[in-house]
């Protein structure tokens, strides 16, 4: 396909692809742009989405992708938005192959980087015994020696979320203790062990966690550990299009969009973990379905007049 295009989803994980599933089915003229960055490559399995539960999760991306082809009116790129612009009559991204799309509307679905603490031996173990989110992997770490690395309201937070799912749960205060009386009572009524020793290696192998090292030269064996990763966009093509972002408890720059997916930028959307304080494959599935249905709609307030926002 040649010529202007009417939407450029950015981004191909869950929100992306659903929403280019929406926009197809409407026979919407849609390019997805698709840099292949999904952050949860790294997981063995997908936790709790119905139809792909503990499926790898490159198989719900291929499947998506099977799906569009289906529809004559969606394109798949691989590809990556280097820089993006507002023009007359829509905008333009730039990729990286030199390649300028123009479109009239843009739908962000790039998701977030996740970004755990820099410790030695996580990277080998990030998304299988090392995670952020208990419900993604809480199943696979049942009855397991566990261990939440976080430092305040989150630490309790953290480890009593574990004790759903294990009674054998260690808080990991990594030398920065700033729990109050009560929260240090509350993790001790729940059966919590806390550990104030500062973390300085994790030790495994084949994903999986085994031991905890700490700067006294000690270790702790455990099977799983939960840790903070605050998130944070992968590129400034929000700001680049005239989006704002707003800083949260989760994420640093989670993109700012009113009930209809809308951002503050005329004709930009966003949809997914982009700009949700609470990461969820479900959740972005079904905000990519509903960003697509608002694009349709907003598309056809140009072309027709039917009346938009819809009431």
């Amino acid at each position: 396909m040649s010529g202007q295009w009417e939407c450029a989803v950015v981004g191909a994980g869950a929100a992306g692809l659903s929403a280019a599933l929406v926009l197809g089915r409407a026979r919407r003229r849609t390019v997805v742009i698709d840099a292949d960055q999904q952050s949860n490559r790294a997981s063995s399995g997908i936790g709790g989405l119905l139809g792909f539960d503990q499926r790898p999760p490159a198989e719900l991306y291929a499947a998506g992708r099977d799906e569009l082809s289906s529809y004559p009116s969606v394109e798949y790129r691989r590809a990556s938005v280097e820089v993006g612009r507002r023009v007359d009559n829509g905008f333009e991204l730039e990729v990286d192959d030199g390649e300028v799309i123009h479109a009239r509307r843009v739908l962000l679905a790039t998701g977030m980087q996740y970004c755990p603490p820099e410790i030695p031996g996580l990277t080998e173990l990030w998304g299988t015994s090392v995670f952020q989110c208990p419900f993604c992997h809480g199943w696979e770490m049942r009855d397991k020696r566990l261990a939440a690395l976080a430092a305040g309201e989150e630490a309790v937070h953290s480890t009593l979320m574990l004790r759903g799912w294990t009674d054998d749960v260690v808080s990991l205060t990594d030398g920065h203790s700033q729990l109050s009386s009560e929260d240090e009572d509350a993790l001790r009524t729940a059966g919590v062990t806390i550990d104030d020793r500062r973390v300085v290696e994790l030790i495994g192998e084949e994903g999986q966690l085994t031991a905890i090292a700490f700067a006294d030269g000690t270790r702790l064996e455990r099977d799983g550990l939960l840790v903070e990763a605050p998130l944070k966009q992968r590129s400034p093509l929000a700001e680049q299009l005239g989006a704002s972002c707003t800083p949260g408890p989760l994420a640093a720059d989670a993109i700012s969009v009113d009930q209809i997916h809308r951002t503050e930028a005329g004709g930009v959307f966003a949809a997914g973990d982009v700009c949700t304080e609470q990461p969820h494959l479900a959740g972005a599935i079904a905000a990519g379905a509903q960003a697509a249905m608002i694009i349709v709609q907003s598309l056809l307030a140009d072309e027709f007049g039917l009346p938009y926002p819809p009431t």
